[in-house]
Order: C-alpha cells, then structure tokens, then sequence
C-alpha cells in the first residue's frame, strides 16, 4: 500500500487577510496621530513655561552682574535693576523684558523704542497665550492680577513683586499661567526668594 504524499502549497494571504492586516495598522496609526497632537501640544506649553521662567532668570542674573543697559539710567547713581513685566488685560501674549531705569521697581509701560524701559518684548507664538496672573498670599488667601512686574535689583537675588491691581505684600509666591488653545496649561512659580520653579 502506498502512502499519498499531500504537498501543501503556499498561495500567501487571502484578500480577508490583507484587509484585516491593513484595517489593523489604520487604527494603530490613527491612534498614533491623534496622541502626537496632544503630546506635541504639551511639549509645546512646557517649553513656553520654561521660555518664560528663563527669562525672569536672566533679569536675575542681569542685575546681580551689574550689566549695564544701553539706555541713560535716570537716576543716579543707578543700582543695576531689570524685571519681566506682564499684563494680561492689554495683551495676554507677549510680555516684557525691561531695564529699571528709574529704580522705581515698575515698569514705564512705553513701548518698545528708543528711551523707554524696554529692552525686548517677547511674542508668544502657536496660539498658546498667558490665561492667568495669581498672587497668594502667607495667609493661605489669593487673588488674581491683571498685570505683574517681577524686578530685580542688585546685590540682593530676591524678587519685589508689583501689580496695579492690589497691593503685593506678605506674598508666598506669584503664579503664571500658560495656556494652549487646546486646554492645557503649565505653572510658573515665583517666590520673593527669586526661585522660579515650573510645573
């Protein structure tokens, strides 16, 4: 008695196969695509937040070293003194980088030209945009700020804190708060101390 051999051939995937393979790789990639753009989003406010916290740090950094600012001081003699202003009201995505040229801890809202405090103004771009200017105070009470001068004046590192809005004294820390148009927001904290620290 003989033995049949059966020799099976191998004609590769069906059609229902394919579509299935196919239909299975569509969804992953949909579902990829999809969490990029939230996590684009994200990254994106974390880098703004950290663009921002950078920047009161510098004006830390400028008054501590005494630079002096290509504008004619209008005290004399001038402390080094240079701060980050902000105001949500008038224009909730930029703010400035200024020179305290009067030593008055404020900045002279002047636009950014020839004479004025201002050394740079800083365009938030994306979309993304400041929602929110908070102070809280050592009493474990808040309030929110429609505008914010963060200064620094040489030799102490610390920041002093003023707002046309209420009177900043017996602060625990300011807050910043940036957002997306998507929702997601990022905290920068600053203490009269003159850590940053952002969340």
């Amino acid at each position: 008695m003989k033995k049949l051999i059966k020799i099976k051939k191998n004609n590769g995937m069906t059609i229902i196969e394919l579509v299935v393979v196919l239909s299975i790789f569509a969804i992953i990639s949909g579902v990829v695509i999809f969490n990029y753009g939230a996590f684009q989003a994200k990254v994106d406010i974390k880098n703004l937040a950290s663009d921002i916290a950078l920047q009161v740090v510098t004006a830390q950094k400028a008054s501590l070293s005494g630079l002096l600012p290509s504008q004619i001081p209008t005290v004399s003699p001038w402390k080094p003194s240079y701060g980050v202003y902000f105001n949500t009201t008038a224009d909730n995505k930029s703010f400035t980088y200024f020179a305290d040229l009067n030593d008055n801890a404020q900045y002279d809202g002047l636009p950014c030209t020839g004479g004025s405090e201002c050394v740079s103004k800083i365009t938030i771009t994306k979309n993304n945009f400041i929602s929110n200017l908070q102070v809280f105070y050592l009493n474990s009470t808040s309030a929110s700020l429609n505008d914010l001068t963060i200064t620094f004046a040489r030799p102490s590192s610390g920041a002093t804190f003023v707002s046309n809005s209420t009177t900043l004294t017996n602060v625990s820390y300011v807050q910043i708060t940036i957002a997306s148009p998507n929702g997601i927001t990022s905290l920068i904290k600053l203490y009269p101390s003159g850590r940053v620290q952002v969340n």
